[in-house]
């Protein structure tokens, strides 16, 4: 069986485990957010719970909603990709609302490559009895239009975290990783990366979990008016 990150361990790692199964053992299919600052986990988070999940659960990225890199260039964003207005929002936030309301047609959805640095469409097929979809990005708990849209659509959304300087050093690993210089990577860690986590990390609040990926749980009440219920581990 997959299980959650090592550095996920303890009774964090078990129990928000077995929640994502709770979950995905609901009769309906349910939608869960895992948002947080660029570097934060929220990806490595994300792919586990779907593993451990198994065949019950689809993983789609926002990602896969980067716009183009000829079209960034075209708009002069393309030195800060990543930054909110270098996604099709609009567009991100329809395919959620396709997930969310499963009909008898499978719903396909974008993936990025970073070898690419391109998304690729159709890559992610959810079939009508999936019955946990998780959905991990940057901005699910943005308030600006059109993202604000998107948190009445999740049954329940988490907020990774980490402490600031192991973020930014795997942050710049990443980007050394894709062929960055060690300047380049740092540049690009503390700039627009850094940027977006400034951006990110007020929505915190909004949260229905915030999850330390040290392994230590900070559970928050629901964000009044969401009707999101506090959960507390066994």
């Amino acid at each position: 069986m997959s299980v959650l990150p090592a550095e996920l361990s303890g009774t964090t790692a078990a129990y928000f485990a077995e929640h994502a199964r709770d979950l995905a053992a609901q009769g309906e299919r349910t939608l869960l957010g895992v948002t947080g600052a660029p570097g934060a986990g929220k990806s490595t988070l994300a792919q586990a719970v779907v593993d451990h999940v198994g065949e019950r659960a689809r993983l789609i990225s926002v990602d896969g909603f980067h716009l183009a890199q000829e079209r960034l260039a075209e708009l002069g964003r393309l030195d800060r990709k990543g930054a909110i207005d270098t996604f099709d929002a609009a567009g991100f936030v329809a395919l959620v609302r396709r997930v969310r309301k499963p009909g008898e047609e499978i719903v396909y959805a974008p993936a990025f490559r970073r070898d690419l640095e391109e998304p690729v469409a159709g890559a992610v097929a959810v079939e009508p009895e999936v019955r946990l979809v998780v959905v991990e990005g940057n901005y699910l708990l943005i308030e600006h239009e059109p993202w604000a849209a998107l948190r009445s659509l999740f049954d329940e959304i988490w907020y990774c975290e980490r402490g600031e300087e192991v973020r930014i050093r795997d942050l710049i690993a990443r980007h050394r990783a894709y062929g960055k210089s060690e300047a380049e990577a740092r540049a690009w860690a503390l700039g627009p990366d850094q940027r977006n986590a400034e951006l990110i990390t007020p929505t915190r609040e909004r949260a229905d979990f915030v999850v330390r990926v040290d392994g230590k749980l900070c559970l928050r009440a629901p964000a009044a008016g969401t009707g999101r219920r506090e959960r507390t581990p066994a």
